[in-house]
């Protein structure tokens, strides 16, 4: 089991003062669409879907789909008559604020010899950017792009860092990897706390005049203080536990939206065919997830609300793909079901006071339990299927 670091960017691996970048990346855009709308009413109309897209916790919409709802209407135009400028924009303008910025000496050491071990490396930057700028921030950081496996950005993406929910779907993105995790990043409220709410063992980049005060993490200091950590060859210290309350909840808000980020890695033509000899196709998986939810997970739940230890009952669902025959159903429908019935799935659970996490049941699989626990295997249930997705997508052999 290999090592998964998720990297911060800005003022991790980029020296970024954001308090003048933020800023000047407004006013440049602005200036840049001035032509086609008024600076006021853009600046506005950017605060207002920065502000939705910070707080968004739906998972059936990317943050990229959640700004456009709320940026265009406010403008008055539709989405694609900005298309053009935008593209221009952040090809040939955004670039000219690399300026603003300079690269951690610190940063390229690091990744080339953390690649060097075959350890996992994503870049966990606040996915509130287009891609574009993204990539660009990364090679002004002096890194291609291309090397990294994820870097997340707006329009794959469904949560911001403030949730943990996001390093959930991270995770997701990468098949949920067995083994140790790490968290780098130089900001307590959006690269620490919610990492750690999640189960993550944490690094604080904590030099500079960035980076922000609050309570302690797992672990702080430059990256080659991280490097040394990562060298005691304790790595079991950065084994995640995804047993709280938080961490449960944070799974099972992510799963719907990383299945709908892997959905678009293949044609839905594909959707229906064994992509893997040893998996099912896709739109079983999907099919599969939609009716446990809706047959299994919704009524271990009611039980749960309405009987004193109940007996919760576990059906073999692993025949549903051939009894029910899935194939012959619409992936693409069945998904929107199945983020529905995951909606209505967490609606039941907000309904449970504090009290009752802690109330008794008999599981049919586990024995005795608790309500906690038995959330808990849903959440289990939903890293076991997205591994069973990625592995799906992969190439035979791969």
């Amino acid at each position: 089991m290999t090592l998964t670091i998720l990297l911060d960017l800005d003022d991790t691996l980029l020296n970024t003062n954001l308090e003048a970048f933020i800023p000047a990346y407004f006013q440049a855009l602005a200036r840049d669409l001035a032509p086609h709308i008024a600076p006021e009413l853009m600046f506005k109309a950017l605060l207002s879907g920065t502000g939705l897209m910070n707080e968004s916790r739906d998972f059936s919409r990317t943050l990229e789909e959640v700004f456009a709802d709320d940026f265009y209407p406010q403008l008055n135009v539709s989405r694609g008559e900005l298309d053009d400028a935008i593209e221009n924009f952040y090809d040939n303008i955004f670039p000219t604020l690399s300026g603003l910025t300079t690269q951690n000496p610190k940063a390229k050491p690091f990744v080339d010899w953390a690649f060097s071990q075959g350890y996992r490396i994503a870049i966990a930057t606040d996915p509130l950017l287009p891609r574009k700028a993204t990539y660009h921030r990364l090679r002004w950081a002096g890194f291609d792009p291309q090397q990294f496996e994820l870097i997340t950005s707006y329009e794959h993406f469904h949560f911001s860092k403030s949730h943990p929910a996001y390093y959930a779907e991270v995770l997701g993105r990468l098949g949920w990897p067995e083994g140790p995790v790490i968290m780098v990043g130089n900001d307590m409220q959006r690269d620490i706390i919610p990492a750690k709410k999640l189960g993550l063992a944490t690094f604080h980049i904590d030099e500079g005049a960035a980076s922000t005060s609050g309570p302690e993490a797992d672990f702080h200091g430059d990256l080659q203080d991280l490097r040394a950590e990562i060298e005691s060859n304790n790595l079991t210290r950065f084994n995640p536990s995804f047993k709280s309350l938080d961490s449960i909840l944070a799974i099972l808000s992510s799963t719907p939206a990383v299945m709908r980020g892997l959905s678009k890695k293949i044609d839905v033509s594909l959707w229906s065919q064994h992509l893997n000899s040893e998996e099912w196709a896709f739109t079983e998986l999907i099919c599969h997830l939609r009716d446990t939810e809706r047959e299994i997970h919704q009524a271990q739940i009611n039980l749960l609300k309405k009987e004193n230890e109940p007996f919760i009952p576990r059906p073999d669902t692993g025949i549903w793909a051939n009894q029910r025959n899935y194939l012959r159903e619409n992936g693409l429908t069945a998904l929107h079901e199945y983020v529905q019935a995951r909606l209505e799935t967490l609606d039941l659970i907000g309904s449970f006071d504090v009290s009752e996490w802690s109330r008794m049941a008999r599981h049919a699989i586990f024995g005795p339990t608790a309500f906690l626990e038995v959330i808990g295997f849903m959440a289990d249930h939903d890293r076991l299927h997205v591994q069973q997705a990625w592995r799906i997508l992969q190439p035979e052999g791969k």
